[in-house]
């Protein structure tokens, strides 16, 4: 699964989630659930808007983490 890491690189920008609302131009709740990190998708405007907000490039705000899933039981 793909997460956002974007609280991280505001905390490092020293930067808040309002600002980043404000910049992202988006709604309070689109732009929260995406640092939240509970959407299932993102459009490519979506995430070029972030790099442009963020002075970042898209590899520096997401990163995969593996899910492993259990073995059923016979």
């Amino acid at each position: 699964m793909i997460y956002i890491n974007i609280k991280k690189i505001l905390k490092n920008q020293k930067k808040t989630k309002y600002w980043f609302i404000k910049n992202m131009g988006s709604s309070y709740q689109a732009v929260s659930n995406l640092m939240n990190n509970e959407t299932v998708g993102i459009r490519f405007e979506t995430l070029d808007k972030i790099c442009d907000v963020l002075e970042c490039e898209p590899r520096g705000y997401y990163c995969k983490k593996k899910i492993f899933k259990k073995k059923e039981r016979k």
